[in-house]
């Protein structure tokens, strides 16, 4: 079974388009935050410059030195998509399973780059925003050829993964303590499901 590629954004796959997309222009106005709140420290009178330069330089980046490489070698949607995936794997490991994410870390740190030491909503919120990127992607290629076979390839292959993350993440609910981690906890599976809808829409085609 084969998919054929569908000329429209992955968010336009889903029936609630207007939702999403206010959703994540919410998240993505929330991202310039941190930005905003250094340029208001810079010209502070009681903030000092060098205070407000600590500040930006603590700003976690959701991805590796290693991993951003590899986004930028992969220039082939689903090969992005792969790394991606692993990306959000590698986190996930850590929080379900820290024994078996340690000793992983030790083997594929020098390939993939060593995940700085991080609390659980670190973890979710670095999820989170791979999950983003991987759709602003999708979305991305979708607007510059519509009729991409990568397109539905690539977005197949990221719902697989997102119906492996799914139980995953909506297991860690029960367990997840401060409002930091239930936002980001939130905002991962919200895009996981976001993908399996979309994927769920995909035309099937039979093989020849």
């Amino acid at each position: 079974m084969a998919l054929v590629a569908y000329p429209l954004t992955l968010r336009q796959f889903n029936c609630s388009l207007i939702k999403i997309m206010t959703n994540r222009t919410l998240q993505r106005s929330a991202k310039l935050a941190p930005l905003l709140l250094v340029t208001a420290l810079l010209f502070h009178p009681l903030v000092s410059p060098l205070a407000a330069l600590a500040f930006t330089l603590t700003q976690r980046e959701h991805l590796t030195a290693e991993e951003v490489e590899f986004v930028r070698d992969a220039q082939e949607l689903d090969r992005r998509m792969a790394v991606f995936i692993k990306a959000a794997e590698r986190r996930l490991l850590a929080i379900t399973d820290p024994a078996t994410a340690a000793k992983q870390e030790q083997k594929e740190a020098e390939k993939w780059g060593a995940i700085a030491a991080s609390t659980r909503a670190q973890l979710l919120s670095d999820i989170a925003r791979i999950l983003d990127e991987a759709i602003t992607n999708i979305d991305d290629a979708g607007v510059h050829n519509a009729k991409s076979p990568l397109i539905p390839k690539s977005l197949q292959k990221l719902a697989e993964a997102s119906n492996s993350f799914l139980p995953k993440l909506t297991a860690l609910r029960s367990s997840a303590a401060e409002s930091s981690e239930r936002d980001s906890l939130e905002q991962a599976i919200e895009h996981v499901q976001t993908v399996i809808e979309a994927a769920g829409k995909l035309k099937p085609v039979s093989q020849k």
